[in-house]
């Protein structure tokens, strides 16, 4: 199971207007998610071991399926932070680190987006996928059985479309599970 809440960084300001960004120091395009709202949000929330705070960033590490496992199986909760302008103060990693989270610096490819709300969105999906009960069956999980990207076929076994037919390889319509498996790790290689 899989909860998620969402935290508006305005109940976190303290002036009339509950401002959560300004312009940077130093000049500049764009604006520039404030420390303080972090501060005090991060500050409220319980911590316990199995807590960790991930910060999107195109510059962080590279999230991939083992990253992902890693989260589902180490972790009961992810406080998931989403920049957006041109980012959150600098100074918000240092708060994490001084409240005693444990923090990951995560890009979810080598681009760069408006905001931190897909990344997250991708994070939650890949994470979910990987705790017991999510898919209903864990062989569901395709990194499990053979890995990622083996070619699925369903019905019907022909397919006519634009005077062409596609048709589902003979090997699978066989029976022969050691030879459909044999076939299905060759498709692992190409």
């Amino acid at each position: 199971m899989i909860k998620i809440n969402i935290h508006d960084l305005r109940k976190w300001t303290s002036d009339k207007r509950k401002t959560v960004d300004d312009k940077p120091y130093g000049g500049g395009p764009g604006m520039v998610l404030k420390v303080e709202p972090f501060a005090k949000a991060l500050r409220a929330m319980k911590k316990n071991k199995k807590t960790r705070v991930i910060l999107f960033s195109a510059g962080g590490k590279q999230f991939d399926n083992t990253v992902a496992a890693e989260f589902a199986k180490k972790y009961d909760r992810l406080i998931l932070i989403c920049g957006h302008y041109e980012g959150v103060d600098e100074r918000v990693k240092k708060i994490i680190k001084e409240l005693g989270f444990e923090f990951s610096e995560i890009s979810i490819g080598p681009y760069v987006l408006t905001g931190g709300e897909l990344p997250a969105m991708v994070l939650v999906d890949a994470v979910a996928r990987q705790i017991p009960g999510v898919l209903g069956k864990t062989e569901s999980l395709e990194e499990k059985r053979l890995g990622i990207g083996v070619p699925v076929y369903t019905r019907p076994e022909i397919f006519k479309f634009l005077n062409k037919k596609y048709q589902v390889p003979k090997v699978l319509l066989s029976g022969d599970h050691k030879k459909i498996e044999e076939w299905r790790l060759k498709q692992i290689k190409k």
